[in-house]
């Protein structure tokens, strides 16, 4: 078909393509052409809601085949110029039951509805992080305890019978003496040795 003579031409040969490949290119994009452009005869299309009409039908038939990417190359490519009017006749009689309005708004509909929902769902998300900010915060103490606890040394007799309470971190306790948090004496200084 149409695309076998395309295709079939290296792109050496493009120029010297045989005069009966672009009479049969030709041939091929008015027939398309010619059967897109049959109106539509509600009488004879009597479907359920919903159904395809024979023009949707038409369309599937040209994408299972591929022709609309022919149509995109033939399109876009710029030594396939001369086929640009062709072309452009299809792709208007393509979408010719909707209008330029619908086709907007059925792209816009879809985007913006993943848009919507993106964004709602990020809102969630930071409401989410925020409220669990908040529960962080009221479950932690407002201001730093110094309070480090307090500790009985057993073995370790204090003034009377009783054990020695020890008020500061267990990491200092190796350097635990009986003079920990007295004040060291003084001694004037003509008096120091």
């Amino acid at each position: 078909g149409l695309w076998g003579a395309l295709t079939a031409v290296s792109p050496q040969d493009w120029e010297q393509r045989q005069e009966e490949d672009t009479l049969l290119i030709e041939r091929i994009l008015l027939l398309v052409r010619n059967v897109l452009h049959v109106p539509p005869d509600p009488t004879e299309e009597q479907g359920v809601d919903g159904d395809a009409s024979v023009h949707d039908r038409v369309l599937w038939a040209l994408h299972i085949s591929g022709m609309d990417d022919l149509l995109k190359f033939l399109a876009s490519a710029q030594v396939e110029q001369q086929w640009a009017l062709h072309v452009l006749e299809i792709i208007s009689l393509m979408f010719r039951d909707q209008s330029p309005e619908e086709l907007a708004a059925l792209g816009q509909g879809t985007a913006g509805a993943e848009h919507g929902e993106d964004t709602r769902e990020l809102e969630n998300l930071r409401q989410r992080e925020l409220a669990e900010k908040r529960a962080r915060a009221l479950q932690r103490p407002s201001r730093h305890s110094r309070f480090g606890g307090s500790y009985v040394l057993q073995g370790l007799k204090s003034i009377g019978d009783r054990d020695v309470v020890f008020h500061k971190g267990l990491h200092n306790l190796k350097s635990y003496t009986h003079d920990l948090g007295k004040e060291p004496r003084r001694v004037p200084r003509h008096r120091q040795a």
